[in-house]
This record gives structure tokens, sequence and C-alpha cells, in this order.
């Protein structure tokens, strides 16, 4: 047992300041540790009036040096013990509501993972996303969706007069799926600056954020069977007339190479083969008249069929962008090639899981996929 009175009565003030002031209740403790020894406690005694076990105090007594105090930190505390400061707390507050682009960032909304990365690089404190989620929920914030509607400006006519059409399409391709299929075209895009409609503002507030991002993105056209949930998705330049056809000249010579890959005959494929309805929006390029007529002309399998104006809730292909942009949306690219990699994967091989029964605003949620 170290003797009486063993400190220097400037460590022995450093240690009354730190049992006082300091912020970790560790650090306290094992300042009391040494102040109790000091006063001729033994250690029993000391783990006793403390209230901790004897061999702590015993474990403290060797390693701490009480003329240290960042002695007493051990390893779990450096790496695990983070705390936010008051400042650090104004600072999220206050960059929360700033857009990400003053700060020099491509990204343009801010996620907890995105905070925490930069207020870790200002402060030198450095938090998970799951911390900086609770003090920003702590301070009456939440992550809300924008919200839009396109109901004043759809035809309910038809859309009763379509609804009534497509459900007796499904109802054909259920009874006889060798005759008639059902495809949701669409197209879409993806960014290296991933559109995120989600942002941090205070309760009963929505904040309008830029939508506007066209500097490194790859457009996707493609479509997805309602029958089996099958995606086909091809890359494109650009949405104009001469890609529509291009890419729709593909998907159909991989319609028809299935159809024969089941024992049909290719010179038997347009009088007996499959029927295809391709369900898309009322783009300028898909109405063109002289794209329509080659379509009917080289393509007769083809059954084109426009949706009633602003009605994406019955595209069903809207739901598996949707999914794709979640799941690429907190992932940082290098290039577009990796992305594009990437969103082939998810595309076309399978590997994005798409929860059908999703209902989600504007996304085919009219649409009964299950």
């Amino acid at each position: 047992m170290p003797a009486k009175n063993f400190l220097s009565s400037e460590t022995k003030k450093t240690l009354q300041q730190a049992l006082k002031d300091h912020e970790h209740p560790d650090i306290r403790q094992r300042a009391l540790i040494f102040l109790l020894l000091n006063n001729g406690n033994t250690q029993a005694q000391t783990a006793e009036l403390i209230g901790c076990s004897l061999r702590k105090v015993a474990y403290w007594s060797i390693h701490g040096d009480p003329d240290i105090l960042d002695s007493f930190k051990d390893n779990r505390m450096k790496g695990n013990y983070r705390k936010a400061t008051e400042k650090y707390i104004n600072l999220l507050l206050e960059t929360v509501e700033v857009e990400p682009e003053k700060y020099g960032y491509e990204f343009g909304r801010w996620t907890t993972a995105r905070l925490a990365i930069h207020l870790g690089e200002q402060t030198g404190i450095e938090l998970s996303s799951t911390q900086v989620r609770r003090i920003l929920k702590s301070k009456k914030y939440v992550y809300l969706w924008a919200k839009y509607s396109l109901k004043d400006k759809q035809n309910a006519v038809e859309r009763g007069l379509f609804k009534d059409k497509l459900a007796e399409y499904l109802k054909i391709e259920k009874e006889s799926p060798n005759l008639l299929q059902v495809w949701f075209w669409d197209e879409s895009g993806f960014s290296l600056r991933v559109i995120r409609r989600k942002n941090w503002c205070k309760k009963g507030t929505r904040t309008n954020k830029r939508g506007d991002r066209r500097k490194g993105r790859i457009n996707v056209m493609g479509g997805v069977r309602y029958s089996d949930k099958k995606r086909w998705v091809d890359f494109i330049p650009s949405g104009n007339s001469a890609n529509f056809y291009a890419v729709l000249k593909t998907f159909y010579e991989d319609l028809k190479a299935e159809w024969i890959l089941q024992g049909n005959l290719a010179e038997d494929f347009k009088d007996k083969g499959c029927k295809f309805v391709i369900i898309l929006d009322n783009a300028s390029f898909h109405k063109k008249a002289e794209t329509l007529q080659k379509i009917a002309s080289e393509m007769p399998n083809l059954i084109i069929e426009f949706l009633p104006k602003y009605s994406p809730d019955y595209n069903l292909i809207e739901l598996v962008w949707h999914s794709a942009k979640e799941y690429v949306a907190n992932r940082l690219f290098e290039s577009l090639e990796k992305l594009e990699a990437l969103l082939h994967k998810l595309l076309n091989e399978g590997g994005l899981i798409i929860k059908w029964n999703r209902k989600i605003k504007n996304k085919g949620n009219l649409v009964n996929a299950v």
C-alpha cells in the first residue's frame, strides 16, 4: 500500500479538480482512488468507500499515474468514448440547415453518415451516424419525403378506362401466359450525385431541395414483366425516338429468342407467337408517328398501350427505379463505369431485391404486384 500523503500538493490539487470537473465518470473515479489512498486508506477500504471491486482499485493503483491524467484512460475509452459537446450540437443544427453544395460537396442531401463525417472533420469529434440521428431526433428533427401530388393534373375518366383495360390484360396473362405478356416500360437516370428526396428538417416543416442533377448521369431504358417480375434494361446515351426504337428492337429480338427456346419455330413467331403488351408513359419520343409505324411494321407482336397522363402510379417499373435508387443512394462511386456495372448487376442479373407489396405514392402503387 502506498504511504500516506504520497501525492505532492500540486498533484493532489489536480486530482481534486478532475474529481469536480472532468466529464468522464471513470476518470473521476480513478482520481478519487488515489485521493483516498493518499489519505491512508487501504485498497480494500478504498474499494468499499467507492463501491467498486478491490481488483479495480489494485489495478489502477499500479497502472495509473496520478501525475498524468491521461494514464487514467483505458484503451476502450480512447477508442469508443465519444461525446457530442454543446459546440458540436450547435454546429450540427447549423449545418443541417445549409445545402451541402455550399460546403463544396457534390451530393445534394445530408444523411446522418455524411453529417458525422463532415462534423468529424470540423470538430475532431467522431460520432457514428446513429449518434447523430439521436441528437437530431432529440432536437425535434425528422427525415421526411418531399410532398408532391399529380392529382390535379389527372383525368379521372381516362384513368378509369385504363384501369379496366389493364385489369383485362392481366387477367388474360394470368390465364394464358403463353399467349400474352404484360410489360411495364419506362426510362430513368442514375447520377453520381444521387437524388434523395428525404432530408432532415424541423417537425412540421419541409425544406425545398433542388432536384436538377445531370452531371455524371447514366440513362437506362427497359421494362418489367408482370407475371414473374423479370427485368430487362439497356443503357442509353439519352432518351429520344431513335434510342427508343433501337432498344425496343433489341428487346423484341430477346423475347423472340426466349419464345423459340421454349421449343417453338422462329417462322411461327409472327402468327402464333406470344403477344407483348408494352405499357409506357406519354413521353413525346414514345408517340412519334414515324417510330410507332416502324414498330407496328417490324415488331407485329408488340401492343403499345399508353398510360393516362400523369399516371406513374399505374406503371410498375417505377417501383424498380425507386428501389434501385434507394440501393445506390448512400454509395460513393469513383466513376460512371462502376455505377453502370452495379446497375447492370441489380437490374439485369437479379441482384436487386424488391418488396413488391410496397405501396409508394406514384411508384406503380395502383398495380397489384403480389
